[in-house]
């Protein structure tokens, strides 16, 4: 039986890591299994923030890659700061009071002369070279994953030459996105995002996003189909990891300037006062890149000394630590703008049996998945108190040896299983 091919265009890809990469090499990996032959495009020579080697063994063998070159303004940008361009590459944006001159310069840059985003220049090029490969191979499905919202632009152009069913998939939202209010758009350039993202989500035959609120939220910009596909857990073979003998809480993943929770450092400064025994057990365990407004937060509590801040660390690396620590951080930036998102290791720690402490903005996507499945608690960013009864619940099952989650329904969020839904809507 010949297997059906569609298009998935891309843009990250192993050897990129960080979490951009997981959601489309997964679906890739378990496509063939429900009959789907899948065509991956990506960038010849991208300039990927994090690398992970690792990560390409994960690659589909009964995949078809296409590549093509890609013209980057990250690359010229890096002559002028390459440490600031590489932070702003990967969302490390700083807090808007610290901006220095040089912040300010890049990021006007980067808001007003890159629509919707510095890969625009592969929009072209990449049109023209995929409407003759579709042409020739039959293809009549394709897909365009953003971020970067510039690949959407590619389906756009190639919906408007071709006759093919095109799916809009949307790891994270456009216009609303917590860091485009740093951009310094001017009005010119805030009109045609909204411009770009209006055409996109009309034109689309289908719109896909990963939370409940990015879906409430483009229903008001579109009639089209939207439908709900969250990220997710791969089945992973991890060696039984020996727990931290220390009181550890472990955040894993990119710690930016508007992601940090003071009430936390106060409730593990509080603690350490209050209970003799918590200053001996402590650590906290930072994996990723950490801004330094973080850095400053939890000097200036005291707590540097408990400090273990590990860097990047390749992704079965941080699986394994995952199942080390004793409790797991999830943070997002309290804001209205990010009440959708839904971190991509949020379903990784909810399969680890470590305990999640979530800390977010009021009725977030990601307290109700937390919630149902039993896998943590979730706290507002005025609830000190109620937060540090929790560290204290923990840190005393710690000291009795039964520290651990006790998650119910996650199977549904595997990703076997969330390819299986692709597939469905695929073939509605």
């Amino acid at each position: 039986m010949e297997h059906k091919k569609i298009l998935i265009i891309t843009y990250y890809w192993p050897p990129a890591g960080g979490p951009g990469v997981q959601r489309w090499l997964k679906f890739v990996k378990y496509l063939p299994d429900f009959g789907i032959e899948p065509v991956v495009y990506i960038p010849q020579n991208p300039t990927y923030p994090i690398i992970d080697k690792n990560l390409e063994k994960d690659v589909s063998d009964k995949a078809i890659i296409l590549r093509k070159n890609i013209f980057e303004p990250y690359q010229l940008a890096s002559f002028l700061s390459k440490n600031k361009t590489q932070k702003m590459n990967s969302g490390i944006i700083p807090n808007q009071k610290k901006q220095q001159f040089l912040d300010k310069v890049l990021l006007w840059i980067r808001g007003n002369l890159f629509i919707p985003d510095a890969r625009c220049f592969w929009v072209k090029p990449s049109i023209k070279y995929l409407e003759n490969y579709i042409t020739e191979n039959n293809i009549d499905t394709i897909i365009t994953s953003g971020p970067p919202h510039s690949l959407h632009l590619i389906g756009l152009g190639l919906k408007n030459k071709l006759d093919l069913k095109w799916f809009a998939d949307f790891r994270d939202p456009w216009t609303t996105i917590g860091y485009h209010k740093s951009l310094r758009l001017s009005a010119y350039a805030a009109k045609k995002h909204k411009k770009l993202e209006h055409q996109v989500l009309n034109t689309a035959d289908a719109i896909i996003v990963t939370s409940k609120t990015t879906k409430t939220e483009f229903q008001a910009l579109t009639t089209k189909p939207i439908t709900v596909i969250t990220n997710g857990f791969d089945t992973e073979i991890v060696p039984t990891q020996v727990k931290d003998t220390k009181f550890s809480l472990a955040h894993i993943g990119s710690f930016l300037s508007n992601r940090n929770p003071v009430i936390l450092w106060e409730s593990l400064a509080e603690l350490i006062e209050e209970i003799p025994s918590f200053k001996r057990d402590l650590e906290l365990k930072l994996i990723g890149a950490v801004s330094q407004e973080v850095l400053d937060a939890i000097s200036a509590r005291t707590l540097a000394t408990y400090l273990n801040t590990m860097g990047y660390v390749s992704h079965s690396v941080a699986i394994a630590e995952q199942r080390k620590s004793q409790v797991l951080l999830l943070i997002e930036i309290d804001s209205e703008d990010t009440k959708s998102i839904i971190p991509g290791k949020l379903f990784e720690y909810m399969v680890s049996n470590r305990p999640i402490i979530a800390i977010g903005p009021k009725n977030s996507d990601f307290e109700s998945i937390i919630k149902d499945t039993n896998t943590g608690v979730f706290f507002e960013y005025n609830q000190k108190e109620k937060l540090k009864q929790t560290i204290t619940h923990y840190y005393n099952q710690y000291l009795e040896g039964n520290l651990q989650a006790h998650g119910v329904g996650v199977e549904k969020y595997s990703r076997k299983n969330l390819t299986g839904e692709l597939v469905a809507l695929l073939n509605n």
